[in-house]
């Protein structure tokens, strides 16, 4: 309910004759919603679940702390009283006992996000709302300094986040498995975030270390995680993953952390050296940028920097043959569908006119290092022997050149 009414609202509040924060909490959809397992009133009641629902979350949007306020504010509206469906408004004590005896814990913070969504939304579309909306996502030890969070403090967050992300960025993914399967396909997305947030842990041993965290029932075997993930090809991960990072972003947007216009990183980075026999995957495991005997795959990726919260907006490979220019552009093509792009930062090995003249006629203004030369490199490399070997280097000052303003 959470994820439709942040896709509802949005949507609803664009259009021009969409200007009023208590129209919308009065014709939101709820037809589809099972309000059972969180009635904890088991007889028959006056007032239907909805219509309590949307009377609460009217009440958290204008920030009212007593029920008598809302009660008096219906009451002097026939109007409002008729869309919300009331033959006769409750009183105040059957909207306390409602709300603290009636609605589970689970629903009552629904309802508060759910405002809180509301609230942004419409002040994003810049319609009236009854308060000022609070722009942060629920953390947990925001007196800690993240800079003292070490690998196990992040691991024992992890479910926290996770949680909260998974409601956000599972929906977007599908592994078209059809309905007949007994282990929930989330169950495949839990365990792919469990492995990725973990060092050098392969799926079999993952799968069984899962099994253990996990509250989950069943879980997927490792070789059947495998399988099904590799099933999917290239195209449908980049579009689902783009969809999930489109739903993140308008999670994220809904923060004071948060800039959607700003600055994008791109770069190539290559994981480790590939081992296996790669006959028949040579344009894809193509080496690595150092010359040496070593093959790896390689990804391109472009990120939001700068006072941008750090997300991946897109990923792809990078295949043998592929000029930087197409890469650049698939990329800026991606991120510029999700944020608006002022400036985009990229290492030298991008420095080609091509590639500059490309981002330059998309209005966008740039920082890439010049390509050093051959005499540049060797001196680099007998500086940096230099400083490793706590000994004084000697020779001329690198001549270091930039295309801009300011050097990375």
């Amino acid at each position: 309910m959470e994820s439709d009414i942040r896709t509802v609202s949005q949507t609803w509040f664009r259009h021009d004759c969409h200007e009023s924060v208590e129209n919308f909490v009065c014709v939101l959809p709820l037809a589809y919603f099972e309000f059972d397992a969180h009635d904890r009133y088991a007889e028959s009641t006056r007032y239907e679940m909805d219509t309590l629902f949307r009377m609460f979350v009217l009440m958290e949007c204008h920030g009212w702390e007593h029920e008598t306020a809302l009660v008096e504010y219906i009451e002097c509206r026939p109007e409002l009283c008729e869309q919300l469906g009331l033959e006769t408004v409750p009183d105040q004590s059957t909207l306390w006992r409602s709300w603290h005896e009636r609605f589970t814990a689970e629903l009552r913070g629904t309802v508060e996000t759910a405002a809180r969504t509301i609230l942004v939304k419409a002040q994003n579309a810049d319609v009236a709302v009854p308060r000022e909306p609070e722009r942060h996502l629920p953390s947990h030890g925001d007196e800690e300094d993240e800079s003292d969070l070490d690998e196990q403090a992040v691991l024992d967050e992890a479910a926290t986040v996770t949680d909260h992300v998974s409601h956000v960025v599972f929906p977007a993914f599908s592994l078209n498995r059809g309905d007949s399967c007994e282990i929930h396909e989330n169950a495949y997305w839990d365990l792919q975030t469990y492995l990725g947030l973990r060092e050098r842990l392969a799926a079999n041993e993952g799968a069984r270390s899962f099994t253990y965290e996990s509250t989950r029932e069943r879980t997927p075997l490792g070789h059947s995680h495998r399988e099904h993930i590799r099933d999917l090809s290239i195209a449908e991960i980049r579009e689902m993953y783009r969809q999930a990072v489109n739903r993140l972003l308008s999670e994220v947007a809904e923060t004071e952390e948060f800039f959607r216009a700003g600055i994008v990183a791109i770069d190539i980075t290559e994981a480790d050296p590939f081992t296996g026999d790669r006959t028949g995957h040579e344009d894809e495991i193509i080496g690595t940028k150092e010359k040496t005997d070593e093959y790896a795959y390689q990804w391109a990726t472009v990120q939001l920097v700068g006072n941008a919260v750090p997300i991946v907006l897109d990923a792809r490979p990078v295949r043998k043959g592929e000029s930087r220019l197409e890469i650049v552009k698939d990329l800026l093509d991606s991120a510029e569908e999700l944020v608006l792009v002022d400036n985009v930062l990229m290492d030298r090995e991008f420095d080609s006119q091509h590639v500059l003249e490309m981002i330059s006629q998309r209005g966008l203004s740039y920082v890439v290092p010049k390509r050093m030369q051959t005499s540049e490199k060797a001196q680099a490399k007998r500086l940096l022997h230099g400083v490793r070997t706590n000994t004084k280097p000697t020779g001329s000052s690198i001549s270091g050149r930039t295309n801009g303003t300011r050097q990375r």
